[in-house]
């Protein structure tokens, strides 16, 4: 068994430890029933990932309000009636032996009318969507909270709030995207707020050992590096998290901020003072060699993506080959059904330019 510190436990300020670093990003999937409760297939694409060894197994991104929807056959975790399904897909995680987490979202803007029935909402006026007022924001708050008591009470492990992507909680840190003048907008401070409170309240509503993590982007989206870097240190060290999970896209590229002198997105945030929060970063890891390099650099776990989608058994297929890589592009449709992808989620990584074999 390999001695890398990769394939070694990972112990959290709380919650259950991860039994190695290597986890599911929270991917979507299209494959949930229209009223958001979790169906057939999308039990079995992420049972088969908790089945193949991932230390943690995550949704996809679960909206908290019915505006939130982002997409259609997303989950849902806004209602109770979507709690038996949950709750089967809880249990099935754990008896795995994975760590289950719900990944909390809400699309904000990035939504459609058609999708939702109404028009969307965000931090400010935009074209297609309107700024929500001052208790609706509060009931945003409220909608997250229950979303991750709705996890706690079908047996996850924790939530992963979904800060990143230009979804509304970015869209309330963006300077860009969000022009309030009142106590959710302004300075960094209050276009924080609405971060800030989602987890403080979730903190409080919630057992004392459940697992909280938080997802970012550091850059893009309106996004400025040195603004997000800030943001992560202060999280990282506010008590409120016990992971931070940095969707870079690329981990090895260099920032798009000039005045950072070309420093990688890994080197920039793995070098923040940590307060105990474990840090993990996503993006480009695709091999053995890559998982190993964000660890070497720094990173305390590695969320896998689209090699995940192509090899349920990833984590696996990493510790017993330190030269893997996924298989090369275009794969069969057929590989990927025997992968555990339902007909929904074959047709959309269709749309992904290569990625399927004609």
């Amino acid at each position: 068994m390999s001695k890398h510190p990769l394939f070694t436990p990972l112990a959290l300020k709380r919650g259950p430890a991860w039994p190695h670093r290597v986890a599911l990003a929270p991917l979507t999937n299209l494959q949930s029933n229209p009223d958001g409760t979790l169906s057939d297939d999308e039990y079995r694409w992420l049972t088969k990932r908790a089945e193949g060894g991932f230390a943690l197994t995550m949704t996809c991104a679960a909206h908290v309000q019915p505006i939130g929807q982002g997409f259609p056959g997303q989950l849902g975790i806004f209602d109770d009636a979507q709690l038996p399904g949950l709750t089967r897909l809880a249990a099935a995680i754990k008896a795995a032996g994975s760590v289950s987490s719900v990944q909390l979202h809400h699309a904000g803007a990035r939504t459609t009318a058609d999708l939702i029935g109404e028009q969307p909402v965000s931090a400010s006026d935009t074209e297609g969507a309107r700024a929500l007022k001052g208790e609706e924001v509060e009931g945003l708050v409220e909608a997250f909270v229950t979303g991750a008591r709705r996890a706690e009470l079908a047996g996850f492990d924790g939530v992963e709030v979904h800060g990143a992507h230009g979804y509304i909680l970015t869209q309330f840190l963006s300077p860009e995207t969000n022009q309030r003048q009142d106590d959710w907008g302004g300075g960094a401070a209050g276009r924080s707020r609405l971060l800030r409170e989602v987890l403080t309240g979730i903190r409080k509503a919630c057992r004392p050992d459940f697992q909280v993590g938080l997802r970012l982007s550091p850059e893009r989206f309106g996004l400025e590096t040195s603004e997000a870097m800030e943001l992560a240190e202060e999280v990282m060290n506010s008590g409120l998290i016990d992971y931070l999970d940095m969707s870079m896209w690329n981990y090895s590229k260099p920032a798009q901020d000039p005045s950072l002198g070309g420093a990688s997105l890994l080197d920039l945030f793995a070098r923040l003072p940590r307060g105990g929060t474990r840090l993990g970063v996503a993006g480009h890891v695709r091999s053995t060699a890559d998982a190993r390099r964000c660890i070497d650099g720094g990173a305390d776990f590695v969320m896998a993506g689209r090699a995940a989608i192509i090899h349920h058994d990833l984590p696996r297929r990493f510790q017993a080959d330190p030269d893997f890589t996924h298989a090369p592009l275009p794969v069969s449709a057929a590989h990927l059904a025997a992968e555990g992808l339902g007909p929904s989620f074959i047709d959309y990584m269709r749309t992904w330019p290569g990625f399927v074999a004609p």
